[in-house]
């Protein structure tokens, strides 16, 4: 039978619990995951108790009352607030979500729907962890560098042989209405974190996010380096490790489709080859 190993510091323990504001009746309780690097402490679940009469609807805005009002050493990302930059994805009650577009009353787990969730879970409270499967810097904040390199990787920008027009080059109607469902990824990992064959295979495989914007780019009918883009996708590893789980069309804030848009790659693929 297979053993692991935890590594050091990866036991979640028991944080601090802080009082409920005075004269709040309106309470909801969150429990967030933190972890500071450089204490040398394991992570721990710290709760909070937020008076919602003095807050937001938003998750995000329970996270600010919080760093505002109880404990300023929280840390997250946050810019836009408006689920346009994507800085605020994160693992709240068991799914990845932008916190500025998912509200409070959303975060409501069923009972039966996570069993191994200990009688405290169950209390009510808002569970809020990192995007999963991808290393901590800091209590909410993941570090991204190797999802943004795979962006990058795929050469997300028009690659042409013909020489620049003088103004714009020009589409049409139709070739423009097919990158709808694409170009409004905003990369903000949630899609990419949820996916299995990521977490097993991050290192090689280029996940949901980055396979819809190279598909984002073979499709544009501006683009000609389709044979190239294509050729540097043929890897056992770099497409081919999607199973069609589908976690990433189901976890998108933006309601794209990673999964399809992977699977119109493949096609593309066995296309040329015959």
């Amino acid at each position: 039978m297979a053993q692991f190993n935890l590594p050091k510091n990866s036991q979640v323990t028991e944080g601090k619990s802080w009082p409920a504001p005075e004269g709040a009746r309106n309470l909801q309780v969150f429990r967030i995951y933190r972890w500071n690097p450089d204490d040398g402490k394991n992570p721990r679940i710290d709760t909070y108790r937020v008076d919602r009469d003095d807050c937001g609807p938003m998750v995000l805005d329970a996270l600010l009352w919080i760093k505002n009002k109880v404990d300023p050493t929280l840390v997250f990302r946050r810019s836009c607030r408006e689920g346009i930059c994507g800085s605020c994805a994160m693992n709240i009650e068991g799914q990845n979500a932008l916190a500025c577009t998912m509200g409070i009353d959303e975060c409501r787990t069923p009972d039966n729907a996570l069993p191994f969730l200990t009688r405290k879970d169950k209390d009510g409270a808002v569970r809020i962890y990192p995007l999963p499967h991808m290393p901590v810097l800091k209590d909410l904040v993941p570090d991204l560098t190797n999802f943004y390199a795979q962006h990058a990787a795929i050469e997300p920008w028009l690659q042409t042989e013909t020489p620049s027009p003088e103004k714009e080059w020009k589409q049409t109607p139709e070739d423009r209405a097919r990158l709808d469902g694409l170009y409004e990824c905003i990369l903000c990992a949630c899609c990419t974190t949820s996916c299995p064959s990521y977490w097993w295979n991050g290192d090689k495989f280029l996940g949901p996010a980055a396979l819809l914007q190279a598909y984002r780019w073979l499709i544009d009918s501006r683009d000609e380096n389709t044979g190239e883009r294509l050729d540097a996708l043929h890897d056992p590893f770099r497409l081919y490790r999607c199973h069609t789980i589908m976690n990433c069309a189901n976890t998108c804030p933006k309601n794209l489709n990673p999964a399809k848009a992977i699977a119109e790659i493949k096609k593309m693929m066995v296309e040329r080859a015959v």
